[in-house]
């Protein structure tokens, strides 16, 4: 892993109707619009999406790493992010992010030490630190 602080930077560039790409150097070009909820499309990614996305992925990606070092054999994780919208005092933003992870590990794997896991990689998760949400996780280990 590189040093801290690391630098990412996306790049929109807008006209005033139809798609927003987003561009990020050696990345291919991402186009967004609004969300249905939002009277766009909603048939291609916004930020609101994006941002589920983006703790799901994490999640993911710190459970690989968490398990890797934990040693833990595992055979599948399927995440699924659900992000709640709402406006609270005047303000709208994410009141909460609930992840539904479910591990699949080889039989005999010890279930409660897969969940604890689980819950470091949450724990861990870069994105999710960094939102003011309410968080939760909804962990299932299936063994066999």
């Amino acid at each position: 892993m590189h040093p801290y602080p690391h630098l990412y930077t996306v790049h929109a560039t807008a006209e005033p109707t139809g798609d927003v790409p987003l561009n990020s150097p050696g990345l291919p070009a991402l186009p967004t619009a609004p969300p249905a909820e939002f009277d766009g499309p909603g048939d291609r990614w916004s930020p609101e999406t994006l941002l589920c996305a983006a703790v799901a992925d994490c999640f993911v990606l710190s459970f690989r790493a968490v398990a890797r070092a934990s040693k833990l054999e595992w055979i599948s994780l399927d995440a699924r992010a659900e992000a709640k919208l709402d406006r609270v005092e005047g303000r709208t933003y994410f009141t909460e992010v609930v992840v539904h992870a479910t591990l699949r590990v080889p039989a005999g794997t010890d279930r409660d030490r897969a969940t604890k896991l689980l819950e470091k990689s949450e724990h861990v998760c870069l994105v999710s630190n960094s939102l003011v949400a309410q968080r939760r996780l909804e962990p299932t280990v299936i063994a066999g």
